[in-house]
């Protein structure tokens, strides 16, 4: 009879996921930390700010927004990480938080190939929710990675390296067959 081959390691596939899987979550976190130091000052104003009691009331500025994310499709993964992670938090935001495919589709409907994307499972191997959900999107030598779940917090979009195998998310990842 044919052994899997991590029983021939000594360890049984569960453990072999599990392990995997907190090694996955293990390299996001750091991403996250890391780039979390590399924001920019702010820039200091220059223009001395006026004196006394003669300097007219300014005009009242009127409030701009951030205009909307879109995919920048000769861009960098960096550039493309606005639109990736304002995605991720409009599915994160549903009924549907916890279902994998929901990120995959709302990714592909704001234009990301679906063929270059990963996913994770939505439900342990007993059947339970997962804890943590990941899925990318390989963007040349770059992955965009998202994370969410229960154990994860609030919604995690970062761009990291692709894997030396060629793939963006370590351990095992379901079919993206739909």
């Amino acid at each position: 009879m044919a052994r899997h081959p991590e029983h021939r390691a000594g360890r049984a596939p569960s453990v072999v996921r599990a392990s995997r899987a907190l090694r996955s979550v293990v390299l996001l976190t750091a991403a996250t930390i890391m780039l979390a130091g590399c924001t920019q000052p702010r820039p200091v104003d220059p223009t001395p700010a006026p004196t006394g009691s003669s300097a007219a009331p300014s005009p009242s500025a009127t409030p701009t927004t951030d205009p909307e994310p879109v995919l920048v499709p000769d861009g960098t993964a960096d550039e493309n990480l606005p639109l990736f992670a304002a995605v991720t938090a409009d599915v994160w935001a549903t009924s549907d938080q916890g279902s994998g495919r929901a990120y995959v589709d709302a990714l592909a409907a704001a234009g990301f190939d679906k063929a270059t994307m990963e996913v994770t499972r939505d439900v342990s191997t007993v059947g339970n929710p997962a804890e943590s959900i990941q899925f990318s999107v390989r963007w040349g030598d770059q992955c965009l990675i998202g994370q969410v779940g229960p154990s994860t917090g609030d919604p995690v979009a970062v761009v990291v390296p692709v894997l030396a195998e060629g793939t963006c998310l370590v351990g095992d990842t379901r079919p993206i067959d739909w």
